[in-house]
Order: C-alpha cells, then structure tokens, then sequence
C-alpha cells in the first residue's frame, strides 16, 4: 500500500514545479485526446460504410451460378465417339435459365431458420429505361416491396414518395435518384421500359430512394414481383436471388457455406460480395492504431525524459531521504506515485479533450451533395474507446515512471552527500 508520508512527498515534488508538472500532462493530455478523436472518427466513417454496404446487399445472397460445360456436345450423343472424331470450332453454350429451382420451398425452408431475420425473393433483369428520346441502360428488380425493405433499410432512403405506393399502385415503380435525374422524371411520371428481348411495359413514378452509393442509384428500380415476371415471360414460381437477412450479420460467412451446400446453389455473404470495401475498412483500422499507439508511446517517453530529470534534480534530496530511513522501496514508490499521478491526471483531461474535439467534428455540417444522404460527419462515441485510452494512459505512464523510479531506488546516499 501507498504510504502516506510517501504520497505527501510525491505531491510536494509535483508542486513544486508546476510548470514541468504541467509539461508532463499536457503530453499525456494530448496524446490520448489525438487517440480518441481519432478512434470516434475512424471507426464512424467504418461503421457509416458498413451500415451502406449492409443496406445495399443482402447479409447472404442464394443464386445460380450458370457455368457453362464446353466439354462435351451433342454430336457426342448422336455418333459414334469411337470411330468419329468430332472437332467443333466456337461452340455455342446452351441456353440456361437462371432462376431457382424449387424457390418456393427453398424460401420456406429458410424463414423457418432462428437465425434468420428477413428474406427476400428476387427476379433481377437488364432493362432499358426509355424516357422521350432518352434510354439508358440499367437493372430491374422485381420484389415483394415490404420484404425487401426489411432486408435493406429502403424506406430511411426514400428521397421522394413511399414504398407503400408500390402495393395499392398499379405498374408502379421505385427508381434510383440518380437514373431519375438523368431521365429528368418526377414521382407521378410514366416511363417505358424494354427489356433486351424486346419486351415493353410502361410504369409510373411512385418514389425515389438513395442509397448514397452511384452504382445502384444511378440504375437500379424497384417494381412488384409479378410484374417483373409478367415483363420477362415466366410464372409466378421464377425468381432468380434470394436475399436473406440475419439475426447476427457476423455469421453470414458460415451461414452462407451452409445454406450452400444444403440447397446446391451459390451463395454469397456480404463480406464477400464486398471484399475490397473490407480491406480498405482493415487497412484503415490498422492505420488509425498504428497513430493512435504512436502518439500515446511518445507521451510515455516524455514522461520518462521528465521523470529522469526529476532524479537527477533530486539526488541530494534522495540522499537525505534515505539517510533519514527512507529505504530503496520507499524511493521507488515515491517517484513510482509522481508518474502515475501524472498519467491519471493526464489521461482524465485527454479524455476530456478527445469528446470536446469528437463533439465538434460531429456537429460539423458535411457538405451537401447528391450521393450521400448524412447531415454531419460520421463520429461515434463509444465508451470501449475511452476506457482503452484511459487504461493505457495510465500503464504508458507507469512503464515510463518504472525505470527512473528504480534507478532513484539505488542511489547511494553516501556517495551523494560527499559531492
């Protein structure tokens, strides 16, 4: 246990210069607020990306993965391998239907699943938007509307309008933000489209929706399942994605292997259908440790440079100190006391510095634009953040007091006092 005298001791010497005292904390100070606000910034802007990847693609993805066998042909089957040798030259692949199988049981089967929160059929299409003498390319997805914004948050992204239109209007249509700029279209607008056989419907505007991300805003629309269907010429039974949200969106790596093999087609987790957004969060996460460790290491040697001048400043008085029966444990908790105070110390107020500085990168405006629906900067303030910053302020400035304390520890005080 602290003694008291010990402790009376330590305060007196950390009083007595305020300002090398001060020096010791404003390094501490600065250090773990860098690293908090750091840290709330870098893990918002992660969580911000991952919470647009998580709405734009389902957790795990069922689909059929056509592959096409040039292997083998049909004059295999009608002549006789043994005595003919059939060459082809730029064989055709045959045509392959991409829908699933048995969807209805499949979809069955998994809304039964505990750990599975949402699922979504799908019928996916190339279409072309035409509007007067305007057509763009893009993609149509038929979908049972209330499904699929339980899979991927659409309704907080509408821009104009509301996804129930899309149930109690006929041929009605949600459309990206950025495709209805470029068609120059409006909720209440009618628009054709055409599919690449040469199919047409014609459907209304009934709302927008943003996802903050170009390449589903800038093609992507929504429309009822059955009208994708009636579109494309197929029964009520094809649909061609099951998107399947999860109660823990961790697991969907070892959900999607299983429901894979259970169901023999392929299936995607989000990690994977994102796997460079991934790395740029890892390689990020890195960086911002990396710093975060740096600053608070250089504080530490600060400490240590302070603490070692304080020594050797205080030779004599270590002397005395132990001429009078103060023993080397005595000296060592001493000095030990005056860097963990600084730590302490040192470490509240950065705390405090990192939620003011978080606190007002939050509250700053973000720059308003057409691609990403956020009014300030992506900031979080998590308490894990901050208990890590203060323990390691603490142990960071006890390592530095560690080696000073012990050197004062074996100092001969005979060999002082003689000069």
């Amino acid at each position: 246990m602290l003694n008291r005298v010990n402790f009376e001791i330590a305060k007196t010497h950390l009083l007595a210069k305020p300002r090398q005292t001060l020096i010791a904390m404003l390094g501490v100070t600065f250090g773990i607020g860098m690293y908090i606000l750091m840290i709330s910034f870098m893990q918002g802007f992660n969580e911000f990306l991952e919470d647009t990847l998580l709405s734009s693609t389902p957790d795990v993805r069922i689909y059929n993965d056509i592959k096409t066998d040039f292997s083998h042909s049909i004059l295999d089957e009608i002549s006789d391998t043994g005595k003919v040798l059939n060459v082809i030259h730029h064989p055709k692949p045959k045509d392959i239907t991409p829908n699933l199988k048995s969807s209805a049981r499949i979809i069955e089967d998994l809304k039964k699943d505990e750990r599975v929160l949402a699922v979504s059929p799908q019928l996916a299409t190339q279409v072309f938007y035409v509007s007067g003498p305007v057509q763009i390319n893009g993609t149509l997805s038929g979908v049972n509307i209330l499904e699929e914004a339980q899979l991927t948050g659409l309704q907080p992204k509408m821009k104009t309008g509301k996804i129930e239109n899309l149930l109690t209007i006929d041929n009605g249509i949600l459309m990206g933000h950025g495709l209805a700029n470029k068609l120059n279209v409006h909720v209440g607008d009618m628009i054709s489209l055409a599919t690449p056989k040469g199919t047409a419907m014609r459907f209304r505007i009934v709302g927008t929706f943003q996802f903050g991300i170009g390449s589903l805003d800038n093609i992507k629309s929504y429309v009822n399942l059955s009208k994708v269907q009636q579109l494309v010429g197929k029964d009520n039974q094809y649909v061609t994605d099951i998107g399947i949200k999860l109660k823990n969106y961790d697991n969907a790596t070892d959900v999607a292997k299983e429901f894979s093999d259970r169901y023999g087609y392929k299936a995607d987790d989000w990690k994977t259908t994102n796997a460079s957004a991934m790395v740029s969060i890892l390689i990020r996460n890195v960086m911002t440790f990396v710093v975060s460790f740096t600053l608070l290491v250089v504080a530490g040697f600060g400490i240590y440079n302070i603490m070692s001048m304080t020594i050797q400043n205080k030779l004599k008085d270590i002397a005395i100190l132990k001429a009078e029966g103060f023993s080397s444990g005595d000296i060592r908790q001493i000095f030990l006391t005056e860097s963990v105070t600084i730590g302490v110390f040192g470490a509240l107020s950065g705390l405090v510095l990192g939620f003011i500085l978080s606190s007002g990168v939050y509250n700053l405006p973000f720059p308003k634009n057409d691609f990403i629906s956020i009014t300030h900067f992506p900031v979080v303030f998590h308490l894990k953040h901050y208990a890590f910053g203060m323990g390691f302020g603490i142990i960071t400035t006890f390592i530095a007091g560690l080696m000073p304390s012990i050197k004062a520890g074996k100092i001969d005080p005979v060999a002082i006092l003689r000069g």
